[in-house]
């Protein structure tokens, strides 16, 4: 779109299905402001595959001109044009593969970083106030299709020579696409550039590459040359290679007074290598800024899932090796809140608020899950994910892991005493194993995320859900639980043997244990007391059930974790089953 000012224009990236309003109105979708015989909602757009439907609005005082004539409906195939006011508006298709009407140029010349060391600029001082914009520029762009626009715009102002700047891109299919193009003066029509030129500099060589189609000689002697050939010369800069294609700067000019390509010829005339050089100049400065910007991006997403001493260990660089997916020793936990569906159900007119309070209680897990070294997954749902044995592997990750879980059952321990707080009818379940799995970062360029995933995950999840049946808050696998009982001070957490269980969908048992707190909190269990439930479960397991069921009377009743195996003995009235191999089996999760 542009008027008949250098100022007045624009372009618009139209996607198929879109409507749009275009009128004068900032509030109109496609807001034209400079030309006043626009009205403020002028005209409906719909666009459509190949094809942009224009429909002008009955109370748009202007006229929409067609090819020189008045339409009020009518269909804009790609390449035509239609004018309200002293406005043009051109659809291109953008996705469109050009080329060159003369691809064979007389030169080309494909520079090397070394040949282009030593040129000089004769207008330095323009070029450089030309850059000095340039990170402004690329950090002030909304989007992509922002940035191409004050690129191109920009490149304009320093290739001073140039009559034409796009962006293109490559295709998987060798392709040529153009995403956003500028000509210095929009009159001069369309823009296609060489395909074999842009073929050649980002994929072949992945250099600059010039082509001279005509040399000022040649156009002099051809009346008819510019008819022929849009342009004289063009040259092509690769700017980055990533998931959607090869990209590249694209100049092109004619060929109006002396040019030079590889040896200066005094001062006057077009300087090709000093505009190659530029644009290699300022391809090199958005490649780079673009990397950082998202090398800042992964990092911002990562940092939320490590701990402050991983963080410090790994540095400023989280895209290291150290934190590829690979296989390792991890424990891990996994902490749900109780019965959320029914806070759902029973907070269903204040959904934000039951949001809210979630947040609050898993913000609580993952800061104890951080606070104690771990690693900090996904969350799924009402629960989170923490593990420890990576990036770095450590001997302590599963006394970590249970220092955390210990944490976070005090925490909602304490808010369960405070009748006014948010959280204060939230329960919780943790589940912790240890084993072997792959852990590390995965996702795209522009999101990253950190996961961790084998069977000791599965596991953690099942025993997270086997607290509910068990009556208990916190529940570990056999390993875990060896380890603690060798490891772990006493007077920061114990064990209690609970039961071997085959849960449902997993082939081989279970040995779960409890993880307490020290005996010092007078809201738990003695050692002494412990010790009998254990003896209860060796009875238990060996299918002496009248024995287990006397030591479980010998239980204080406020333990809700003998209940469990009292109903497993009176389902049988005391006595084992005839097959009982001292397994417990789910039916269901």
């Amino acid at each position: 779109m542009y008027g008949t000012q250098s100022q007045h224009s624009t372009r618009f990236t139209l996607e198929p299905g879109q409507e749009l309003v275009l009128g004068r109105s900032p509030e109109a979708d496609i807001s034209i402001t400079w030309d006043d015989r626009i009205s403020r909602k002028h005209a409906l757009l719909k666009v459509q595959p190949k094809q942009l439907s224009v429909s002008r609005f009955s109370n748009a005082e202007n006229q929409i001109f067609l090819a020189g004539i008045a339409f009020d409906d009518f269909l804009l195939e790609p390449g035509s044009t239609f004018v309200i006011g002293s406005t043009t508006f051109q659809l291109l298709d953008s996705a469109s593969s050009f080329s060159s009407p003369r691809e064979s140029p007389l030169e080309e010349v494909t520079f090397k970083p070394n040949e282009l060391v030593k040129v000089r600029y004769r207008d330095a001082d323009q070029r450089i106030d030309v850059l000095a914009h340039l990170p402004e520029l690329i950090l002030d762009a909304r989007n992509d299709a922002d940035l191409f626009h004050r690129l191109v715009t920009m490149l304009l102002s320093g290739v001073k020579h140039a009559d034409a700047v796009a962006v293109v891109r490559l295709n998987d299919e060798d392709r040529v696409e153009v995403p956003f193009w500028e000509r210095r003066r929009q009159t001069q029509g369309g823009f296609h550039p060489s395909g074999r030129l842009v073929l050649e500099a980002v994929k072949k060589s992945k250099r600059s590459v010039l082509h001279v189609w005509a040399a000022r000689e040649e156009k002099e002697n051809q009346e008819d040359y510019t008819a022929v050939a849009e342009f004289d010369w063009a040259f092509c800069t690769p700017i980055e290679e990533g998931m959607n294609g090869k990209w590249g700067l694209y100049v092109a000019g004619e060929v109006n007074q002396p040019y030079q390509v590889s040896a200066p010829q005094g001062t006057g005339g077009i300087d090709l290598q000093a505009d190659v050089k530029f644009t290699e100049l300022v391809a090199s400065i958005v490649k780079s800024v673009r990397r950082l910007n998202q090398l800042e991006r992964q990092q911002a997403g990562l940092r939320q899932f490590f701990a402050p001493p991983i963080l410090a260990a790994i540095g400023d660089n989280l895209n290291t090796e150290i934190l590829e997916p690979r296989e390792c020793d991890v424990t891990v936990l996994f902490c749900d809140l109780r019965g959320f569906s029914q806070h759902a159900e029973s907070s269903s007119e204040d959904l934000i608020g039951l949001l809210g309070r979630v947040s609050q209680a898993l913000g609580i897990m993952t800061s104890h899950i951080l606070d104690f070294g771990g690693v900090t997954g996904d969350f799924q749902g009402d629960a989170a994910l923490g593990f420890w044995g990576w990036p770095f592997s450590s001997e302590l990750a599963p006394l970590d892991a249970c220092r955390a879980a210990l944490a976070i059952r005090n925490a909602f321990e304490q808010i369960k005493l405070q009748p006014d707080h948010p959280l204060s009818d939230f329960r919780m379940g943790i589940g912790i194993a240890h084993g072997r799995a792959v852990a590390g970062k995965i996702g795209t360029s522009d999101q990253v995320k950190v996961t961790v995933f084998g069977p000791v995950v599965n596991l953690a999840s099942r025993l997270e859900g086997l607290t509910k049946h068990l009556r208990v808050p916190v529940l570990m696998d056999e390993t875990t639980a060896q380890i603690v009982r060798t490891k772990l001070d006493r007077e920061e957490g114990r064990v209690r043997k609970l039961a071997r269980i085959l849960p449902y969908g997993m082939e081989k048992p279970v040995v779960v244990s409890e993880l307490l707190p020290p005996e010092s909190n007078t809201e738990t269990l003695t050692d002494q007391e412990v010790g009998c439930y254990e003896t209860a479960v060796e009875h238990f397991i060996q299918g002496h059930w009248e024995e287990a069921f006397r030591l479980l009377h010998e239980i204080p009743p406020s333990d809700r974790a003998q209940d469990f195996l009292a109903l497993q003995i009176t389902r049988t009235n005391r006595i084992a089953p005839l097959d009982w191999d001292g397994t417990i089996r789910f039916d269901s999760k």
